[in-house]
């Protein structure tokens, strides 16, 4: 028997590893508790793709859920700018705030510090 007639898609192993490797985990939990991505695996697995073909399928949707989310989030950004934009840019500068108060612990000791700061573990002899 022969593979030869499989056509099978290869993806290109290159790019973020770490967004991949974050996207494989992902995908795995969506897999193993019950839920929207577990159902489209099992969709998947029931229209005939294997294992691995219905994983790349549940990671590529995935990947377009993180993008829409991304692209969602620079929309905001960009419609919470200001004219400049900037955002969230206030008028008042932080530089001429109050000095915040210090409590004592937060203070510095005067003088210079002791030659041995760390005492010595003493070893404690038991009975036997």
């Amino acid at each position: 028997m022969s593979s030869g007639d499989q056509n099978r898609h290869r993806l290109n192993r290159g790019g973020n590893r770490r967004l991949n490797y974050a996207l494989h985990i992902a995908a795995l939990v969506q897999i193993r508790f019950p839920g929207p991505g577990q159902d489209y695996y099992a969709r998947k697995r029931a229209e005939g793709k294997k294992p691995l073909e219905a994983m790349r399928c549940l990671k590529r949707r995935l990947s377009d859920v993180v993008f829409h989310a991304l692209q969602e989030d620079l929309r905001l950004r960009l419609e919470a700018a200001g004219p400049e934009g900037h955002s969230r840019a206030t008028v008042q500068s932080s530089a001429s705030d109050a000095t915040p108060m210090v409590s004592p612990s937060d203070q510095s000791v005067t003088g210079p510090a002791a030659r041995n700061a760390t005492p010595r573990r003493t070893k404690v002899k038991t009975a036997r």
